[in-house]
C-alpha cells in the first residue's frame, strides 16, 4: 500500500500529478519548517527499516528540517542514533527529536555555527560523549542567496556561502576523521546546480562543485582505509531553503521545469543517504547519487 497524500494531490506512486506551491517567502535563512504551507513530507510511512544501520551512530547537520530530517527519521528506522547540529531553529529540531526518538532512536540535538571550525570540533566531541562512536558522517547543511547579476554577489555574500556550504566538510571531517573506522561513510550534499548550473545561484552552484570535488578526492585519500565518501545531488526540492531564498512568486512554479513537473519531497531522497550509509554500497565510493526528478546531468 503506498501512502496517500491528499493535502499534496499525489500519490508515491506513478499516479504523481504536478504541484505547485502557494506563494510564501521567509525572511531569514535558514528557514523554518513549521511556518511552510504546505509543510514538507520527511517521512514515508509505507518505510519500514530492517535495520540496516542498527547500532550505529550518525552525525546529520542541517538534521532539524528538509531532507537533514527525512534522513534522520529513515536513519531511526534503520535503528541509528543521531546527532543533529543545526543552526538555532529549536522548534523544528525538537520536533525531529521526537520523530526520530518515537522510532526508538537516540537524538542529541547540538545547536551552533557549523562555520565556526571549533564548534565543528566540538559536535565531533560531544556526539563521542554521548554515544562513544560515529560510524556516518551527513554533511547537509547550506544557504544560497539567489542573484540575477554576478555583479551583485557582494563580499560577505560570497564569504557566508563558501564557508555555510563548503568550509564545514573540511572542519567537521578533520575533527571526525580519528573516530571513523573501516566501514564507515562520510555522505555530503550536493546539487543538481553543480551538474546543470543555474543563473540566479552562480556562488551557491560553485559551493556544491565544490562538494563533488571534494567527495571524489577524499574517496581517494580514505579508501585503503576502507571509509567510503560519496553524495546526493538532489533537484528542487520542498524545505525551508527554497522559501527563505526565493522570492514568493517562484515558489508557485517550483519544480515545475523538471521532466517530472514538480518538486520533490524530502522523504524521497532519504533512502539514497540509507544506502550511501550501509553496507548495501559496501562497493561504492567517490560517487555522486542523483535524485533529481528527471533531469539529465554529466557525472
Amino acid at each position: 500500500m503506498y501512502p496517500i497524500y491528499p493535502y499534496y494531490g499525489f500519490r508515491t506512486k506513478c499516479e504523481e500529478q504536478p504541484i505547485s506551491f502557494p506563494a510564501q517567502h521567509q525572511d531569514r535563512q535558514p528557514g523554518m519548517e513549521y511556518l511552510m504551507v504546505p509543510r514538507p513530507i520527511y517521512d514515508n510511512p509505507g518505510y519500514a527499516g530492517s535495520g540496516k544501520l542498527k547500532g550505529k551512530v550518525a552525525i546529520i547537520t542541517g538534521g532539524d528540517s528538509g531532507i537533514g530530517r527525512a534522513v534522520a527519521v529513515a536513519f531511526a528506522k534503520e535503528g541509528a542514533d543521531v546527532a543533529i547540529p543545526y543552526l538555532d531553529e529549536h522548534i523544528d529540531a525538537e520536533e525531529t527529536r521526537q520523530v526520530v526518538e518515537g522510532y526508538g532512536a537516540r537524538c542529541l540535538l547540538l545547536p551552533g555555527d557549523l562555520r565556526d571550525d571549533e564548534w565543528c570540533r566540538v559536535v565531533v566531541a560531544r556526539t563521542i560523549a554521548a554515544y562513544g562512536k560515529v560510524d556516518v558522517l551527513v554533511i547537509n547543511q547550506g544557504v544560497q542567496f539567489p542573484q540575477t547579476s554576478i555583479l551583485s554577489i557582494s563580499r560577505q555574500q560570497l564569504e557566508d556561502t563558501f564557508r555555510t556550504n563548503i568550509y564545514p566538510h573540511f572542519f567537521l571531517t578533520q575533527a571526525a576523521l580519528p573516530y571513523l573506522q573501516c566501514g564507515s561513510s562520510i555522505i555530503s550534499t550536493t546539487s543538481v546546480t553543480a551538474y546543470a548550473g543555474h543563473s540566479l545561484l552562480v556562488d551557491y552552484s560553485a559551493t556544491k562543485g565544490a562538494i563533488v570535488s571534494f567527495t571524489r578526492s577524499l574517496s581517494l585519500q580514505l579508501v585503503d582505509s576502507g571509509i567510503r565518501v560519496n553524495a546526493v545531488a538532489p533537484g528542487p526540492i520542498w524545505t525551508p531553503l527554497q522559501v527563505s531564498s526565493y522570492t514568493a512568486e517562484y515558489i508557485t512554479t517550483l519544480g515545475t521545469d523538471t521532466p517530472m513537473r514538480r518538486a520533490g519531497q524530502p522523504f524521497e531522497l532519504a533512502p539514497t543517504y540509507v544506502y550511501l550509509a550501509s553496507d548495501d554500497s559496501g562497493y561504492v565510493t567517490g560517487q555522486v547519487l542523483h535524485v533529481n526528478g528527471g533531469t539529465m546531468t554529466e557525472t
